[in-house]
């Protein structure tokens, strides 16, 4: 697994400077992963004094970012040819600063699915939260996911729906000749 994961591998790039850290792990997902990390993050969020609604918007994204690393990066640990036990490397960072909560996760990512990415975010923070609700509940009643997704299209949407402002994202080159994706949602 390489640096490139660390969120605060640039020092310019780390917003955790002036805030609180809640949770930051750097390393493998897998489901099983997901669930242990998600008992942390959910204790740390009750034992906090995040509000019960914050810690629900929070914990729905905290679990769809993860689970976008299980499904979609690309450094994955050898010998995961199950795909139900998918093991794959990535980064997710909890925060607060001032009166915002910020969730960040980061994972290397081919550049075919770069591609959709970026369409699919730049669409998304095109939209209003009303444009976001409604493309939400239209995608549950079709439940039609998009050519080569791995869940039910749900995810970006969930993020965006749950985040207060646009969602922020960025690709950069890796060294592994993938590109780095860093997605940004704040609360």
């Amino acid at each position: 697994m390489n640096r490139e994961l660390c969120i605060c591998a640039e020092p310019e790039g780390c917003i955790l400077k002036n805030g609180e850290l809640i949770f930051y792990y750097v390393g493998y997902f897998s489901q099983n992963i997901i669930h242990a990390i998600g008992d942390a993050v959910r204790a740390r969020l009750e034992n906090g004094e995040t509000p019960g609604a914050v810690r629900r918007r929070l914990f729905s994204i905290f679990v769809e970012m993860a689970q976008n690393i299980v499904h979609y990066s690309s450094e994955q640990l050898p010998g995961g040819h199950d795909p139900g036990a998918e093991i794959r490397a990535g980064s997710v960072c909890i925060c607060r600063e001032d009166a915002h909560y910020h969730i960040i996760c980061r994972n290397p990512v081919t550049s075919e699915w770069a591609e959709r990415l970026r369409h699919v975010l730049e669409d998304l923070r095109q939209m209003s939260r009303d444009e976001i609700r409604q493309a939400y509940r239209r995608q549950m009643r079709e439940g039609e996911p998009e050519e080569n997704s791995k869940g039910a299209g749900l995810g970006l949407l969930t993020i965006a729906r749950d985040s207060e402002g646009p969602i922020d994202f960025r690709l950069e080159p890796g060294s592994a000749g993938d590109l780095i994706f860093t997605l940004k949602a704040t609360l």
